[in-house]
């Protein structure tokens, strides 16, 4: 049986919003709330303690009341930076990991993960038809050997998983629960689709 207080989440939010045209995604507007409240709202019920990653605009985030932290270093290295800091902040032995733009993940993200990943150190989702390696829960025993895989410059999420010998955990395919908002045409469909 999962102890969500033996979880820490973490929200993704440290990227350059390339395709959302340099824009912040995670404070992007949506029905009326920034786009990252979404996903805290998801994510609380499933995790103990909740951090924001964020490398722009912390003080928006901070008024969530939640902790933000930054990437350990500044060069916008993708998911897997916020992911190494995630694990070197984290007080808990495991940690959840989800992007700041898919506001329709499951709710029983933490659970499903915790329950199917047996012995491995780490698992990623999968929704039958392709990987989503951003979430994530990963073994806080992990940080030394992500620390390594990046200071070799390696950026590539999919490969750091297969390095860790990460699981893949099925979820059962339920319409736009890992569908990410990545541009701003992207945002304005989701709302629509929730009316």
């Amino acid at each position: 049986m999962l102890d969500t207080q033996s979880i820490t989440g973490v929200i993704l939010a440290g990227g350059l919003g390339r395709r959302m045209g340099g824009e912040d995604k995670g404070l992007v507007p949506l029905l009326g709330k920034p786009l990252y409240q979404h996903i805290i709202e998801r994510l609380i019920p499933q995790v103990g303690t909740l951090i924001i990653n964020a490398n722009r605009n912390q003080e928006r985030y901070q008024q969530s009341g939640f902790t933000v932290i930054s990437d350990l270093n500044h060069d916008f290295a993708g998911p897997l930076a916020g992911m190494q800091a995630g694990l070197h902040h984290a007080a808990t032995e495991w940690v959840l990991f989800v992007p700041c733009d898919v506001p329709a993940f499951p709710l029983t993200l933490a659970a499903t993960m915790f329950q199917h990943k047996g012995d491995s150190l780490a698992c990623y989702a999968n929704d039958t038809e392709r990987d989503h390696p951003t979430f994530a829960l990963l073994h806080r025993s992990l940080a030394p050997s992500l620390d390594e895989y990046l200071a070799k410059g390696e950026r590539k999420l999919m490969f750091f998983m297969q390095e860790i010998a990460a699981k893949c955990v099925i979820f059962p395919p339920q319409l736009g629960s890992f569908a990410n908002l990545n541009t701003p045409e992207d945002s304005l469909n989701w709302e629509q689709q929730q009316k």
